[in-house]
């Protein structure tokens, strides 16, 4: 991948290793543009994300690292924000970066990604679940705060698949990332996840692509090693649904290149 501008610090307390590390694995995969997007605080599921307190050292920690390597890669900054009403805060929505990942890890604050609660699953209808996240999405582009979707179908990561068709429960979320001119990264997380694919799926992917939504990639790393694992699957993936660029962002503009 060229460019991989989702990635995670340790100070989100669920990732490991130093920033130098991705950095210098990003380098050697080939990476041109790399970018942090750490979890963005909120008063809410605090363990596992950054405290408003550290906000300064994480920005300052990538802009000097920005500083560092500038002879070599491409250091951007951002933060992955998590859609949830009523704890979202201006001190991240109008924070100095690159650009902000619009991500939705909870429905009704239930954090259905995160081992801990699977058992939720059981008490649940599948379809009206499905449902409910790609309502999330559509509501989160809707309130155009931000440039980039996170792990677009992250709602398949322990395999419990809806019985309806995928493609029609995620129209009108599509239809609304169209309309507020966001992209969507492909995330190659879910090749770590019991899903065992990207986010999205190809079949996604290549409805996203004939709304012609622009696309970007990302490695969703947790650890350095994990920095560009399963770039030529996301490479291949992209081709297949038609796409031979993606984007970048710089200052919240944002910059197509080929791949």
């Amino acid at each position: 991948m060229i460019v991989d501008i989702h990635n995670h610090t340790k100070l989100c307390n669920h990732a490991e290793g130093e920033i130098a590390e991705y950095i210098e694995k990003a380098i050697e995969c080939g990476i041109k543009y790399f970018g942090f997007s750490e979890h963005a605080p909120m008063n809410f599921d605090e363990k596992y994300r950054i405290s408003f307190a550290q906000m300064r050292e994480y920005e300052k920690s990538v802009l000097d690292a920005k500083e560092k390597y500038k002879e070599r890669i491409e250091i951007l900054l951002g933060y992955e924000v998590d859609y949830l009403r009523g704890y979202m805060d201006d001190r991240v929505l109008n924070a100095d970066v690159d650009y902000l990942i619009g991500s939705v890890h909870f429905i009704e604050e239930w954090g259905f990604d995160n081992p801990e609660f699977i058992g939720n699953y059981k008490d649940r209808d599948i379809d009206e679940i499905w449902q409910k996240y790609f309502d999330a999405i559509e509501e989160m582009a809707n309130s155009r705060l931000f440039d980039i979707v996170g792990h677009l179908d992250l709602i398949k990561i322990f395999k419990f698949m809806p019985t309806k068709d995928i493609t029609e429960i995620a129209k009108n979320a599509l239809l609304a990332i169209k309309e507020a001119d966001m992209s969507i990264e492909i995330n190659v997380a879910g090749f770590r996840k019991p899903i065992g694919e990207a986010y999205p799926s190809l079949s996604l992917l290549k409805e996203i692509k004939k709304l012609d939504i622009a696309i970007t990639f990302a490695s969703d790393a947790h650890k350095p090693e994990q920095v560009g694992l399963y770039s030529n699957e996301a490479i291949s993936m992209a081709r297949s649904a038609g796409y031979s660029e993606c984007v970048f962002y710089r200052n919240r503009k944002r910059k197509f290149i080929k791949f």
